[in-house]
């Protein structure tokens, strides 16, 4: 029986290709014997919040002992909606590379806004979250410390690493791996 439980989750658009970081941390992780959940979220061109996060909600029912999710780009945002309505839905989560508050002007992902949303009253996780964010990303010219101030919950900042994203060079990256199988493992620009 699993001890733990993995849920990866993408961003716009994002049709999990072969090379993200995503896709090669869930084959790690299913070759060391563990439940991975990486599933495609409904409309990925063209998003609802409600779509993305009731495809969360379904996903998290299928997880089973410790639930550990890692949300990257929008999927991020959708997780604060989620965890603003429902405390601590998992047991660990990261947020990888959450955009700012200024890429909402983009029509596709406004529904996600999240400036109605009490940033330091939401219970992330039940035992840990962290934050994982770039100095150079283009979706958050807010800068590195936005969430981490606003959240109040420990960030790795990346230096130059962009949005995390395959076309940043973030393939391979085992710091990911590295804190699936350690909570206290840090995210670095190793990749």
């Amino acid at each position: 029986m699993w001890t733990r439980s993995f849920l990866l989750l993408h961003g716009v658009t994002n049709r999990r290709p072969a090379g993200h970081w995503h896709h090669r941390l869930s084959l790690a992780l299913r070759e060391r014997g563990e439940q991975v959940f990486y599933p495609q979220l409904p409309d990925t061109d063209r998003p609802t919040l409600e779509g993305w996060t009731d495809a969360i909600r379904a996903e998290l029912a299928l997880m089973r002992g410790e639930r550990i999710v890692l949300a990257h780009s929008l999927s991020t945002i959708a997780w604060l909606h989620l965890a603003a309505a429902e405390p601590a839905p998992a047991d660990r989560v990261v947020l990888v590379s959450p955009p700012g508050p200024s890429a909402f002007d983009w029509d596709v992902i406004a529904p996600f806004a999240f400036d109605h949303l009490d940033l330091g009253a939401i219970r992330l996780a039940e035992k840990s979250a962290r934050l994982v964010v770039s100095d150079a990303d283009p979706y958050r010219p807010e800068g590195p410390g936005y969430f981490a101030e606003r959240l109040g919950i420990d960030a790795d900042i990346v230096p130059g690493g962009g949005h995390l994203t395959l076309d940043d060079g973030y393939g391979e990256w085992p710091s990911a791996l590295a804190w699936c199988l350690d909570p206290e493992a840090r995210f670095t620009a190793d990749r």
